[in-house]
């Protein structure tokens, strides 16, 4: 154990460079300016260089500064001053005077130290070690300086030492110490003077590249003979004791698992091979920290990182998924009611089995997300440890690659840099979203409060439809990519443009446009909520407010009109309390009292054959008041396995005729074609009822409720079709100035509305 006294007499330096380090940025600031990139990099690294100091003084009581390592320690503080000019230079041109005032006096110092030290007897390896590091971090940050305007061919003068020190982390050979040579010295010298002509940009372009060319070449004669000579040497090298072949792969498991769950996108077109070709700084602080912090401290890295690094790796995983079925990341306020939901659709689906199965998958995934994470952080924090020279000198050089692959933006995949701090910014993205949810609510709730529509008189808002049954239809899933930009659209464009003549012959006209939704993959009830209410549901907490409000919907404002109001919902199996308490429909069909004795199909309970024959013979073929219904067609509900076929109306009875049926199959890999006929299964029977049943005073507005999700193909966008369909010529003529066209197929020049915004055009075109 080190004692407490030692231990703050060997904080002193360090501590006095720390502050010497802090005052020199912000006088900086206050002169030329830094940013929070000059920022960032001037404090990391003299908190990296202080802290490495600082340790190496307590592990060594006998070592001490002395007047040539304050000097040197003055130095350093000028190369943080460099490095963080370097960081702020592409962002403002004024500081460049003073980025080479300080590289000059850092490189004359640096011919007074060495002298000092012999003169005042106080050479120390220390001392020497400190020389050489400061000595290729000012180069470092000199190279950086300098590459854009010279070539990135110059950083290799700034990764040389970085490199030849990662070099002795697999070869041995390479960590014997080397014999003194002055040339050494003279070319480091000669390297710094010619990085500094190259900033202060005094010769021509043509003149600099070669002093830096000529630079290198030294550069490259001096590491080349250090390496011929550790190579001739190798036999006298200390053979070091090789770990068991286990312990070094699972030491490389863990590292690469710490790796990937830093650098792993958590958006599932990015995830390619080159994603995953970057360098974590996090990963780097990580190897720092455990080699810099006491034993104690240093444990404490595994229990505190590791947790949040696994609750990283389960938020990627989450959001990923979430991309793929909705085209939107996980909201970790609001998305934790769509696992209860999703156990749900998949026991419905394909059973209590399979359901059990999934949750006890999704379980182990989430465990394994959490814990792996935490032993990979315990794993290298140990091993970095008990390798404590090796693994700062291989931290050394990836932060080296770090910083020259920020300052010049490299990049594999397009918009994700080598140098990733992608661990860190979604950690603060997913701060965010928490902090911006629980404001959203707050500010939702005063959109509600503005609803101008509550004082005005129904009738008045409907009275251009007086006398008709209109029937609200969503088609699940039914979305743009149906209509175009598919490889299967133009066999859906056929239907429709078929089931558009079939409508004209039957004297239903039709008019088409589009709308965006607020939810895309599956959340059909957003959708609902959004067309109904006039307001932008885009999440669960925003549709539990809504309900618990009086904003008029559609369907509110056709009830206090007269209309006889119902909801067919074959898709549920239990109460729907804000159907009456919010909708106030006047009574919710399910599938629990429509009357099906036939079999489901994959998610639906029936075909859409049965449910709207089901409200035919329910509602609109028995005397009654004006109807309005809202209708859910789900045969085109995910995972679009099994389709119904479409049968003769009088042969449908109570449906178990369809238990004799075959059934169109598809498996779960060709989502396309299952999705692709359903819609046009969905499509046909609407055409069809309409023709069969419908009446003079039937009014329709069909459309999409969300698109399918990614797994149907690409990222299309948030549109859906919406088509109203009338027998009588003055409803259509009230909407003539919405600029939709003629037929239920829209085009590239139909009007494209958020979907919010059709509950108040609706009342405005069908008002008095």
């Amino acid at each position: 154990m080190v004692e407490s006294g030692a231990v703050l007499r060997a904080a002193h330096g360090p501590l006095a460079g720390l502050g010497a380090q802090v005052l020199l940025l912000v006088a900086l600031d206050r002169t030329v300016g830094l940013g929070s990139g000059g920022w960032v990099v001037g404090l990391a690294s003299a908190l990296i260089l202080d802290a490495a100091l600082a340790r190496a003084l307590v592990r060594d009581p006998a070592a001490k500064l002395g007047p040539a390592g304050a000097l040197t320690l003055a130095r350093a503080t000028l190369a943080i001053g460099v490095a963080a000019l370097t960081a702020d230079s592409y962002a403002r041109d004024g500081s460049l005077a003073t980025l080479v005032t300080l590289a000059s006096v850092a490189l004359a110092l640096d011919f007074v130290d060495g002298r000092v030290a012999r003169r005042t007897g106080t050479s120390s390896t220390l001392g020497a070690t400190l020389d050489g590091e400061v000595d290729a971090f000012l180069l470092l940050a000199l190279s950086v300086e300098v590459a854009p305007r010279v070539g990135a061919w110059v950083l290799a003068i700034g990764v040389a030492r970085y490199a030849f020190l990662a070099a002795g982390w697999p070869f041995a050979w390479m960590r014997a110490p080397l014999p003194p040579r002055d040339w050494r010295k003279v070319v480091t010298a000669v390297q710094g003077i010619a990085l500094t002509v190259a900033a202060a940009e005094i010769l021509p372009l043509l003149a600099t590249r070669v002093v830096l060319g000529v630079a290198l070449a030294l550069l490259a004669e001096s590491f080349g003979r250090d390496v011929w000579w550790l190579w001739r040497h190798r036999g006298a090298a200390r053979p070091r004791a090789r770990a068991p072949y286990g312990a070094v792969a699972l030491t490389v498991l863990a590292f690469a698992v710490v790796w990937v769950a830093l650098v792993a996108p958590n958006e599932p077109w990015l995830l390619t091979p080159a994603a995953f070709v970057r360098l974590p700084l996090e990963a780097i602080l990580v190897v720092v920290l455990a080699v810099l912090l006491p034993g104690r401290a240093r444990r404490v890295i595994p229990c505190v990182l590791g947790p949040v690094l696994g609750v990283l790796v389960l938020v990627k995983l989450l959001d990923i998924g979430f991309f793929v079925a909705f085209d939107r990341p996980f909201n970790p306020v609001d998305d934790w009611s769509f696992f209860s939901l999703g156990v749900e659709t998949v026991r419905n689906t394909f059973g209590g089995v399979v359901a059990n199965l999934a949750v006890a998958g999704a379980a182990a995934i989430v465990v394994a997300a959490l814990v792996l994470p935490t032993l990979a952080v315990l794993r290298v924090t140990r091993v970095a440890a008990r390798h404590r020279r090796y693994s700062l000198q291989a931290a050394a050089a990836l932060a080296a690659v770090w910083v020259v692959s920020w300052a010049v933006g490299a990049e594999l995949v397009s918009g994700a840099g080598i140098a990733s701090l992608s661990g860190a910014r979604l950690a603060v993205e997913e701060v965010d979203a928490v902090r911006f949810n629980l404001q959203d609510r707050e500010r939702f709730g005063a959109e509600l409060r503005n609803d101008r529509l509550p004082s005005s008189d129904p009738d008045r808002l409907l009275a251009g439809l007086r006398g008709k049954d209109v029937l609200l239809v969503f088609v699940e899933s039914y979305g743009k990519l149906a209509v175009e930009g598919s490889a299967f659209s133009p066999s859906i464009a056929a239907v429709l443009d078929s089931g558009t003549r079939q409508l004209d012959a039957a004297g239903f006209p039709s008019r088409s446009g589009w709308l965006t939704s607020p939810t895309f993959g599956g959340a059909s009830w957003w959708a609902h909520a959004t067309l109904h209410s006039g307001t932008w549901i885009d999440s669960q907490g925003r549709y539990d407010e809504l309900v618990e409000s009086n904003r008029l919907t559609l369907a509110t404002a056709f009830r206090r009109a007269g209309w006889r109001t119902v909801a067919d919902t074959p898709a549920n199996e239990r109460a729907w309390p804000e159907g009456t308490s919010f909708y106030r429909y006047a009574h919710i069909y399910d599938r629990r009292d429509v009357g099906y004795r036939g079999p489901t199909y994959a998610f639906a309970p029936m075909p859409d054959q049965y449910v709207l024959l089901g409200l035919q013979r329910l509602e609109l073929a028995r005397p009654h008041a004006p109807l309005f219904a809202e209708i859910d067609l789900v045969s085109s509900h995910t995972p679009w396995t099994r389709i119904p076929p479409f049968i003769p109306w009088e042969r449908v009875g109570d449906g178990s005729i369809f238990d004799r049926l075959p059934v169109d199959r598809v498996g779960l890999t060709d989502t396309q074609q299952g999705y692709a006929t359903s819609i046009r299964y969905t499509l046909r029977t609407l055409f069809s009822f309409v023709q069969r049943y419908g009446r003079k005073n039937l009014v329709l507005v069909v459309l999409g409720d969300h698109q399918p999700s990614r797994v149907v193909g690409g990222r299309p966008g948030h549109d859906v079709p919406i088509s109203i369909v009338a027998h009588d010529p003055a409803v259509l003529t009230r909407i003539a100035d919405w600029g939709w066209v003629d037929g239920m197929r829209p085009d590239a020049t139909a009007p494209v509305w958020r979907m919010s915004a059709f509950r108040n055009r609706f009342f405005a075109a069908f008002g008095s």
